[in-house]
């Protein structure tokens, strides 16, 4: 019998979640690993050889180390439920023309979900994950915030997390550093691991090219909405574009028409089949609406309280105030924020502490 309890671990071959079974294991837990198969790359039809952590080679090095440490191994095949919902959402969104966030709705509704229901019928009282970031009960409420080295933080993503998948949820390298996780590799011989390059992909979009999967996707797409214009904010027409869904809101780079000054998308119009362009300062908002909330620091906001706020995964964060308007949530910057684009997660700081996310409704100047 374990001294800790029999935990769920989520192991993708790679060098964080083979470490984290392995501290687990080290700490006194019953490990259980288990690696999940959301997705065939072969079937998006694009070129480049499948990687990362749905590939075979991902699979099978999970499975050494578990054999390594004596760890009962399975894996689950996810793809019908991760298909239809993760990479529905994602065609539906763009057409819609938000910018998606896959990952935070696949940890969300897909990989708590199905890591739960196995644990359950594993009689596994926790499940774990290799994700750099932390977890603790206060005031009665499951609180994530940042894992210590915030270069790897990975809090942004976890937002969408319920009290009843926190409350059982355990985040081994949140308290580590990412050197400190290589010198462990090190130490227990997965040397391999620490030289392997890590994919920051979307895993259904290994080659980085959302648009060819979109069209891959979506029959007849370019030729349905190819030589919709692009114009400025007054109505001006500059030119014509390949179809709004290839375009997000902060994009500069591949918009294929010269101006004679760095123009920026600006704003996405789905049912004009129009994308706006501006100079950069034509980003700036100085507010936005944020929907769909998940509050974990906090049940609601009774008042408005000072935060800072992410609007994606790489970004600082800008401080501002943040009020609960019934399902929404009112952000007033103190200074301009850049790019903001309707669809990606907007996330809540408190120091270290997540507040809660949601996904960007719209944005505003004041």
């Amino acid at each position: 019998m374990s001294r800790n309890g029999r935990i769920l671990v989520a192991m993708s071959g790679g060098i964080d979640s083979t470490v984290a079974a392995v501290l687990l294991r080290e700490q006194g837990y019953e490990v259980v690993g288990i690696t999940m198969k959301t997705w065939d790359y072969q079937n998006s039809g694009g070129s480049k050889k499948e990687t990362g952590c749905c590939s075979l080679d991902s699979i099978n090095d999970a499975r050494a180390i578990a054999v390594k440490y004596g760890i009962h191994h399975m894996i689950l095949d996810i793809r019908d439920e991760f298909g239809d919902f993760v990479i529905d959402n994602f065609v539906e969104e763009y057409l819609a023309g938000r910018t998606p966030n896959p990952c935070v709705l696949c940890n969300t509704h897909i990989k708590w979900e199905a890591l739960l229901k196995r644990a359950n019928q594993l009689d596994c009282e926790f499940i774990s994950t290799g994700h750099y970031a932390q977890v603790r009960h206060e005031n009665n409420r499951y609180v994530v915030s940042k894992g210590i080295d915030h270069h790897k933080d990975q809090s942004y993503v976890l937002w969408g997390l319920s009290q009843e998948s926190l409350a059982r949820t355990r985040f081994p390298l949140g308290g580590f550093r990412k050197t400190e996780i290589k010198e462990m590799a090190m130490e227990r011989g997965f040397v391999e691991m620490v030289t392997k390059s890590e994919s920051y992909e979307i895993c259904f979009v290994p080659d980085n090219d959302y648009r060819g999967f979109l069209k891959r996707k979506v029959d007849g797409l370019e030729e349905r909405l190819n030589g919709g214009n692009f114009v400025d904010k007054t109505g001006k027409v500059l030119g014509q574009h390949k179809g709004y869904p290839f375009y997000t809101v902060g994009q500069r780079k591949g918009l294929e028409i010269a101006l004679g000054e760095p123009m920026f998308v600006t704003e996405i119009r789905p049912d004009s089949n129009t994308v706006v362009l501006g100079r950069e300062e034509d980003l700036k908002r100085r507010g936005m609406w944020v929907r769909n909330l998940n509050l974990s620091k906090f049940e609601k906001l009774d008042a408005p309280m000072e935060a800072l706020t992410k609007v994606r995964y790489k970004d600082a964060g800008a401080m501002g105030m943040i009020e609960q308007e019934g399902e929404r949530m009112k952000v007033n910057f103190y200074s301009d924020v850049k790019g903001i684009a309707p669809g990606q997660s907007a996330v809540f700081y408190d120091g270290d502490d997540v507040i809660g996310g949601g996904w960007i409704q719209s944005s505003f100047e004041i």
